[in-house]
């Protein structure tokens, strides 16, 4: 067993925040989500693939600031052309820069459905204006989700806070179960605005699942024979699978595509993307503002970023690696003896720790936690609960040291656990 790491400073962080902030930090970076006591709660610096704690520790960061990063921390070129953008024309003003048409016409270069583009801040402002707009669309009240789509009213998880009307027209199905849809579509059809659905299937804690052979294109199907508009929700996909998101890596062309975190290299922008005739409800019959929508910094750094992706071949190399490493991680698994699991695509892998239905002690909470203190001790960050992202950053060291960490911890879990 490694020995714990040193979290003196973060720790002294944690409780003065908890003074200043409700919990301290909010929801999926709080210390429960990690393993408390063994995982840092404050960074202070990254480059590269590399990110350093509040303490001075030094760890391979996999979980890529929950993935924006897809080039690496402080790219140079992405953070030139940025100060660059603050230096000789400023960021925020009462009318929109021209920048907005350029990273308009990119989008429509990059991906299939994007014949015209609206720019927000996050993956939920995406997502829930995609919904408003599919809304104005078709005048229907209900949408059918399938994924993790943000913290806004009408699909947030937990509904603390939220009355049961803003969200009692929201139904949901399950990835890969093309059948539920049928059902759901059966029973609300006449009255479906939309089916918005991540088109890789990442629940949260869950293994990350690809689509089966004609789940894609059946929803694609059913929403066309409704009259429903089909949203993809690539927030976490888009500018990562490809270009043109995983929507145009598995062949299925949404009404719209939500993308935002790798656009722009850890900048705050997302976009809502999508067919002309669908996407002109909003010069009149749909609202959206925000005073800091048309910010330029953002944009800038998105172009900047897509421009490194197609030069550089990035998501080629991405794929590259990413697909050997979960080779050689699936090998260790398999080597291990330990009930343990790695899904995913090669940019996003996970290593999970599946529940028997035999195991009445629950021992598969005890091996994820062995498994990933002994993970973090060694170097490597990676999260409990949320897959991983592979980074144009990362090195062929890097991996080698996160299979390295991962083959230890899992010879630490069978040593406690056994199989």
């Amino acid at each position: 067993m490694s020995e714990k790491l040193r979290l003196t400073e973060s720790e002294r962080l944690f409780r003065e925040a908890q003074e200043l902030i409700p919990g301290g930090l909010m929801g999926i970076r709080r210390p429960y989500n990690f393993v408390p006591g063994e995982y840092p709660i404050f960074f202070t610096h990254g480059k590269g693939s590399r990110v350093t704690d509040a303490d001075g520790n030094e760890y391979v960061d996999f979980l890529c600031a929950y993935g924006p990063i897809i080039l690496g921390y402080r790219e140079d070129e992405v953070d030139e052309a940025v100060v660059a953008q603050i230096r000789e024309k400023g960021s925020c003003f009462s009318l929109v820069q021209p920048v907005q048409n350029v990273l308009a016409g990119k989008m429509r270069e990059c991906l299939p459905a994007a014949e015209m583009s609206v720019f927000v801040k996050t993956g939920s402002d995406a997502t829930t204006l995609a919904v408003r707009i599919a809304r104005g669309r078709t005048g229907r009240t209900k949408v059918i989700r399938c994924g993790y789509h943000g913290w806004a009213d009408w699909c947030v998880e937990v509904k603390g806070g939220i009355p049961r009307k803003l969200y009692e027209d929201t139904y949901e199905f399950h990835y890969n179960r093309l059948d539920e849809l049928e059902d759901l579509m059966k029973a609300h059809g006449d009255d479906v605005a939309a089916v918005i659905v991540t088109p890789v299937g990442h629940p949260l804690a869950h293994p990350v699942e690809e689509p089966r052979p004609g789940f894609l294109e059946g929803i694609r199907d059913l929403t066309r024979r409704h009259g429903s508009v089909l949203i993809f929700d690539e927030i976490r996909t888009g500018f990562r699978v490809s270009l043109g998101g995983a929507g145009a890596f598995y062949g299925v062309k949404p009404d719209l595509v939500c993308v935002g975190k790798a656009m722009a290299n850890g900048y705050a922008i997302s976009a809502v993307a999508g067919a002309r005739d669908v996407m002109r409800v909003l010069e009149k019959e749909v609202f959206v503002s925000s005073t800091y929508f048309p910010n330029s910094l953002e944009m800038v750094a998105a172009l900047k970023t897509i421009e490194i992706l197609q030069r550089d071949r990035v998501l080629d190399h991405v794929r590259e690696r990413g697909t050997r490493f979960l080779a050689r991680v699936r090998d260790v698994i398999a080597r291990s003896g330990v009930c343990a699991e790695v899904s995913g695509i090669p940019q996003m892998p996970f290593v999970t720790f599946p529940e028997d239905a035999s195991d009445a002690a629950k021992t598969y909470r005890g091996r994820r936690t062995r498994f990933y203190t002994e993970v973090i001790r060694r170097g490597v960050f990676l999260q409990p609960y949320h897959h991983g992202y592979i980074c144009w950053r990362h090195t062929e060291a890097d991996l080698d040291k996160a299979v390295g960490a991962i083959a230890e911890a899992l010879d630490e879990v069978r040593r406690e656990f056994g199989g």
